[in-house]
């Protein structure tokens, strides 16, 4: 019990720091998510070492093993991660309605292509270019290619920026860019390890990620929309939000298992019950869960950041190149297809699409597991994600700051609490 009193007091010493964090930065006029970013850099293991540290009570419990105990804190710190994450984008779903989705499917399908092919060329391109093996360059590419939702929704429900079009295309290309990016990434590990690629298998990951996400929305919507007014009759206390919540853990844990994002199936879940005519209860009694669980993830995604990555002189040259290339080819790659919407929507979608956060540092560690890159074009790709999470919210906030302030009014009614 001790042990568990230990993590408790990591989980108190997080939450407190990401409130702080937030504060202070929303005060500089900075998003609240930078804040918690930095905040989780400086008190983890690579910092000050406040949290994600096994203490020796934890590692006794593990007969004396700190290679076990550290790993089962950090499946703990996973797991908190985890579900703030899976709430953020439920809420996010929540308020997408389906035919607002539908709306803006054609341009999100065309931003997510752009924005996959654009960034993996330029990437790919370079490190080959440079002389570094395939495999670093292929790897640098998937890097380069993956897009950090969580970033961007949190930034613009901060704004209460959800409704607008430019949101719905962000977070429909976000999507269809998870589904690419597990092709690309398939495709990328098969180069790797063996030299080939296995195009049954690539097509079979391909029709899993694609059928769960046409299923659950043509099935979930139009279940919803029977067993909504059966809903209340439930005898459990606050029916309604119990069926939402296992809902959105249980298409997350399905999403999980057909090879996507856990937030992806969080997503689509609000989305099917953005469709009940118990939405706007649903967004006032999901929003303290929101607020507690949320912070854990951004702070403990900051904390994974090794800063003395930074210090390295021969790769930060590199790093800084790929890091511009990473932002230019999201800009570009994601902001051309929404030509017509205007230069500000165009930059909006471009900027939201550009975080790479822990999906970056995902594809950086399987790189590393396969031996695929070198520690120094691993350190490169750590640096690209961590300055495309960091650079991204602040120029989001000014170009949307604008547009949200613009129709205050019509946001506020459609986006309660």
């Amino acid at each position: 019990m001790h042990e568990a009193g230990a993590i408790l007091l990591d989980l108190f010493i997080i939450y407190a720091v990401a409130r702080l964090a937030g504060e202070l930065f929303e005060r500089l006029r900075q998003p609240a998510v930078v804040g918690e970013l930095l905040a989780g850099a400086l008190i983890g293991p690579y910092g000050l070492g406040i949290i994600g540290v096994p203490n020796p009570g934890l590692i006794d419990l593990f007969h004396g093993d700190p290679t076990a105990a550290q790993e089962a804190l950090d499946l703990v710190y996973n797991l908190v991660s985890e579900l703030g994450v899976v709430v953020l984008l439920f809420m996010v779903g929540l308020e997408t309605r389906l035919d607002q989705a539908v709306r803006v499917g054609p341009r999100a399908l065309a931003v997510a292509l752009a924005g996959v092919v654009v960034p993996f060329v330029l990437g790919f391109g370079l490190t080959e270019y440079l002389g570094h093996p395939r495999a670093e360059s292929l790897f640098v590419g998937a890097a380069m290619v993956a897009t950090s939702v969580g970033i961007t929704a949190r930034v613009l429900r901060d704004l209460h920026a959800t409704a607008t079009p430019e949101a719905r295309i962000i977070l429909g290309a976000a999507v269809i860019d998870d589904i690419l990016g597990l092709m690309v990434l398939a495709v990328v590990v098969g180069l790797s390890a063996t030299g080939q690629v296995s195009l049954l298998e690539v097509g079979l990951i391909v029709a899993q990620a694609v059928g769960f996400t046409v299923l659950v929305v043509l099935i979930g919507v139009g279940a919803i929309r029977r067993l909504d007014l059966h809903l209340d009759r439930l005898r459990v206390e606050n029916a309604p939000l119990a069926v939402a919540l296992i809902t959105m853990l249980g298409l997350a844990a399905l999403a999980s298992q057909v090879g996507l994002a856990a937030i992806v199936g969080a997503f689509l879940a609000g989305m099917v019950f953005a469709e009940s005519r118990q939405q706007h209860k649903l967004h006032e009694e999901t929003q303290p869960i929101y607020q507690f669980l949320a912070p854990f993830f951004f702070v403990i995604t900051g904390s994974h950041v090794d800063w003395r990555v930074f210090l390295d002189g021969s790769v930060i040259g590199l790093a800084l190149v790929i890091t511009a290339l990473a932002i230019l080819g999201k800009v570009v790659g994601c902001g051309l297809p929404a030509a017509g919407l205007g230069l500000r929507s165009m930059a909006i979608i471009g900027v939201g699409m550009a975080p790479r956060g822990e999906v970056g540092l995902i594809i950086a560690s399987v790189g590393r597991s396969l031996d695929a890159v070198s520690e120094a074009i691993f350190s490169v790709v750590v640096i690209m994600s961590v300055l495309t999470t960091l650079a991204a919210p602040p120029v989001l906030r000014l170009l949307v700051r604008p547009a949200a302030e613009g129709a205050k009014g019509t946001r506020g009614r459609a986006q309660p609490g």
